[in-house]
């Protein structure tokens, strides 16, 4: 299988370190509801996971849940709730939302607030070593003193110091505070501000940073250097960007990870859907209207690397795609043991190609029609297997 690496710009044959696939994917911060582009990037690693399984691998797969966050604490205000009683729904509220589409749960569904021990461990290794230190309760790492850092910043053309300050300042990444040394330093610690919730530490109370929990859960669960770390896009740089940084340097480790995936983003009305701008096609309003397999579909027609605009004539597509499956169900009945060689093969061939789960579905789309067609069982039958290797359920 050849997997597109994002550090290094290239399809490059996926290898695991081991007898197990060790894939880290990083979750939501659990303030807002699951949108389509969540569901985006959460269907590409339940597929990977699906087709790696298939193939004969083992896989441990592990996500995060940031349930400490500036937005969680700012929600929960604005609500009048605690910030974990917002965060404990919300994560029902995703999870419920994901089990509707058939997204496996990962093995490990990790919260950051019960990592404190292990990040307080990780930040002061970090200062120890000269690649962090302390200002009036805060740990800040110190990108100055890291030579190797933004290697796969890079990788996406933010090539040196500026422009990475640009995109931090665009996004509103790395927000301005006196106590850093140097723009770009990014918090391990945050020392506790008033009525906010906090741990005790070192240096006094306050409570992790955001980058450095994906660091801390993914060498806790999975070891020190992994087979695949995945996310949206847009988290390449900063937070994949740091956590290279940290987790190398906390490790002594290189690479950190063997394989980036990153999922493009989903638009809406030209935008990028995101909470902030509130251009949200939310999952549990679809699933009034879609089957889980429309929606896996049109998800699927679309490649994971690419962005991509949502269009409701997309939906009902794929709606009639999820129809002529069930359709194959209707003409085979229960039966599941009859194969078609050369299908398997050209859809094997589609989804070791960097996971190409639109040429897979194509595929299988001709293929049901032709079955249908000439009321040929066993090619049905195939269809129907490997569109559970998609998580389909017709």
């Amino acid at each position: 299988m050849k997997l597109f690496n994002t550090l290094t710009q290239s399809l490059q044959e996926f290898v695991p370190l081991d007898d197990t696939v060790k894939i880290y994917v990083c979750g939501v911060t659990p303030y807002d509801t699951t949108h389509l582009g969540h569901a985006f990037t959460y269907l590409t690693f339940d597929t990977l996971m699906r087709y790696l399984e298939y193939t004969g691998h083992k896989v441990k797969y592990v996500q995060n849940v940031t349930d400490i966050d500036d937005d969680v604490i700012r929600k929960a205000r604005e609500l009048g709730m605690q910030w974990d009683e917002l965060g404990n729904r919300e994560i029902e509220r995703f999870l419920d939302d994901t089990d509707s589409l058939n997204i496996r749960r990962p093995d490990v569904y990790a919260r950051a607030t019960d990592e404190i021990e292990r990040i307080i461990e990780l930040a002061q290794a970090l200062v120890e070593r000269g690649y962090a230190y302390v200002n009036e309760g805060c740990v800040f790492y110190d990108v100055k003193h890291d030579t190797e850092f933004g290697a796969l910043a890079q990788s996406i053309g933010l090539n040196d110091y500026q422009s990475m300050l640009a995109i931090a300042n665009e996004r509103g990444n790395f927000p301005e505070d006196k106590r850093k040394r140097d723009p770009l330093d990014f918090v391990l610690w945050q020392a506790q501000a008033p009525g906010e919730p906090a741990w005790e530490s070192p240096w006094g109370a306050g409570r992790p940073g955001w980058h450095v929990e994906c660091s801390s859960m993914s060498m806790h669960y999975l070891g020190q250097q992994i087979d695949i770390h995945g996310g949206g896009a847009d988290l390449t740089f900063p937070h994949h960007t740091c956590e290279i940084a940290q987790s190398e340097h906390y490790s002594g480790k290189a690479p950190f990870v063997r394989t980036w995936m990153h999922v493009g983003m989903v638009y809406q009305d030209g935008e990028k859907m995101s909470k902030s701008l509130g251009n949200l096609t939310l999952v549990r309003n679809l699933l009034k209207e879609y089957s889980a397999d429309a929606i896996r579909i049109v998800l699927q027609n679309h490649h994971y690397r690419y962005p991509w605009e949502c269009f409701p004539e997309d939906l009902k597509i794929a709606a009639d795609t999820a129809q002529l499956f069930k359709q194959v169900r209707e003409l085979i009945g229960p039966r599941l043991d009859g194969e078609n060689t050369m299908l398997h093969n050209r859809f094997i061939a589609a989804m070791e190609n960097d996971l190409n789960t639109p040429e897979a579905l194509q595929l299988l789309k001709q293929s049901a029609r032709e079955a249908l067609d000439t009321r040929d069982k066993n090619l049905g039958a195939e269809v129907l297997r490997l569109t559970g290797i998609l998580g389909l359920t017709a």
